[in-house]
């Protein structure tokens, strides 16, 4: 991370339907300083692929860092977008350009005894997940990569202690990650940088014969997305959305006993990241920057929906015989994060520049194509006890989580929830395998990294590919437009060009 030194400014109106067309960060914003939203927003015309977003370049911002391992620098302070596309480049046909690869569904991992990685960005998260590749058999960290040195070298010795060999470090500039990328002695690069970079990196990634894993989300724009399957099918290189909370023993576990019938006829789900980040996001020691919070000035929309939208897409076979279609999203005005700069921010600040756009608490409901609904919400911005909502219901019952309560027919009746913990016999084969793993957010971390270490070691398809990357990300993107358009559907492409309707595995994967 560093310390902020604006951005240089360019801002362009991007069509869903244009695939592999630059390197930008997907956003529509609002200028000046005080508190709250934008005084004068000005409604977009509705178009399914109104999907408006601000180029920022990271060449653009070479010179500020892609921030000492977990930050980066603010956004522009204005926007001036195009108008969105004709009516009639916004069909389906607009939004699914041809195949350039052969499709990588059913593309297994080449087998190898020990899997080398190498780790771009040591910050908060890839400085604790370093921890967990060194816990993890048959691994070995190669590179590892940040702009502040003393970063690496303090995961270097990590990586020493663990009785590996001194990992090669790559902490010249901004873009010295290109030639972690280009190494000839890595089978599998991890990205954890602030999110304008993630789209660059797992491309590098990509074109120099690596497959990839990226923290969420994995790009900020659709056509960065689509260029992202391109290369996936073009180098034959898995991109991977490295979302842990599939693998949390919650989901694995409700979707263990969805595979069984248990729910019935699947009719809903829901996800959401509730999480008051508010201290953090003000905190110029946490996210330096302070990149994060910088986004709550340029997208209105759901900022961070992987976590409630791959499990619930899971459980719905989304992409593996169900396919998310369109996503309609609202959203509430912008107060959070201006309420609390006034109370502790002093005058001065650099925060009292910025002025952000709604929305606190977003709402999106997705339809897929066999008519079934998934709801998601996004609010960091005020006071929430921590919740993924994490909801599944059919016909014979409904699970909801936080806290995990459950009713179901026969099993229980008189309106009256039953007790989740009697279902423990239906938990993944690898929580019951790892039943006290180690690593944060409750273990699901390290069942991540073991599973996809195991799947390349043994040669095994993934649990999951770039079209669930691209899948889970585009709300991003989609519902900021969907915001601007006053809840106007967007039509989520299908990144899969036809193959969702064949059934295959996922995560509930089997036991090798």
């Amino acid at each position: 991370m560093s310390d902020e030194q604006g951005f240089s400014r360019r801002s362009v109106l991007r069509s869903a339907g244009v695939a592999g067309a630059g390197l930008g960060i997907g956003a529509l914003g609002a200028s000046g300083g005080g508190g709250g939203a934008a005084a004068h927003e000005r409604a977009e015309p509705a178009s399914a692929l109104a999907a408006a977003a601000t180029r920022t370049r990271p060449e653009d911002a070479g010179a500020r860092g892609w921030p000492r391992g977990c930050g980066a620098r603010g956004p522009p302070a204005a926007y001036h977008p195009r108008p969105p596309p004709p009516a009639e480049e916004s069909g389906s046909a607009a939004m699914t350009p041809p195949r350039r690869g052969r499709t990588m569904i059913g593309v297994p991992f080449e087998e190898r005894t020990t899997a080398r990685v190498g780790l771009i960005g040591l910050g908060q998260r890839g400085g604790s997940m370093i921890d967990l590749f060194l816990a993890l058999e048959g691994v070995r960290v190669v590179a590892l990569c940040d702009p502040v040195r003393e970063k690496t070298e303090r995961a270097a010795k990590k990586v020493t202690d663990a009785g590996q060999p001194a990992p090669a470090l790559y902490a010249k500039g901004d873009h010295d990650f290109e030639k972690l990328c280009r190494r000839g002695d890595l089978d599998f690069v991890y990205v954890a940088t602030p999110w304008d970079w993630h789209f660059e990196m797992a491309k590098a990634a990509l074109k120099g014969g690596k497959h990839v894993g990226v923290e969420c989300p994995i790009a900020m724009e659709l056509d960065q997305l689509w260029e992202l399957v391109d290369l996936s099918e073009q180098t034959r290189k898995h991109c991977m959305q490295l979302e842990n909370c599939v693998y949390g023993q919650n989901e694995m576990r409700v979707l263990r006993m969805a595979h069984e019938g248990l729910f019935g006829d699947l009719l809903h789900s829901a996800g959401a990241y509730l999480h008051d980040l508010r201290g953090l996001m003000f905190d110029p020691d946490y996210y330096e920057g302070p990149w994060r919070r910088k986004w709550h000035t340029r997208l209105k929309g759901d900022l961070y929906p992987n976590h409630g939208f791959g499990p619930a897409a899971n459980y719905m076979d989304v992409n593996r015989g169900d396919r998310a279609v369109r996503i309609t999203t609202f959203g509430s005005p912008s107060l959070g994060l201006a309420a609390y700069r006034k109370e502790h921010m002093p005058p001065g600040h650099e925060s009292w520049k910025e002025t952000y756009v709604k929305s606190d608490m977003s709402i999106s409901l997705v339809q897929t194509a066999k008519g079934r609904v998934i709801r998601l919400e996004h609010d960091v911005s005020n006071p929430h006890p921590y919740s993924r909502l994490n909801i599944l219901g059919g016909t014979k019952g409904v699970f909801e989580d936080y806290p995990p309560r459950i009713y179901l027919e026969p099993d229980m009746s008189g309106d009256e929830w039953g007790d989740f913990d009697k279902y423990k016999e239906h938990d993944h084969w690898l929580w019951k395998e790892h039943s006290d793993p180690p690593g944060g957010h409750g273990g699901m971390d390290y069942i991540m990294l073991f599973r996809l270490t195991q799947c390349m070691r043994l040669g095994l398809v993934p649990d999951f590919d770039v079209y669930d990357a691209a899948t889970w990300t585009s709300p991003v993107p989609l519902s900021h437009a969907s915001i601007k358009a006053k809840g106007t559907p967007q039509e989520i492409p299908d990144f899969t060009r036809g193959l969702w309707r064949k059934k295959r595995p996922g995560v509930d994967s089997k036991k090798p």
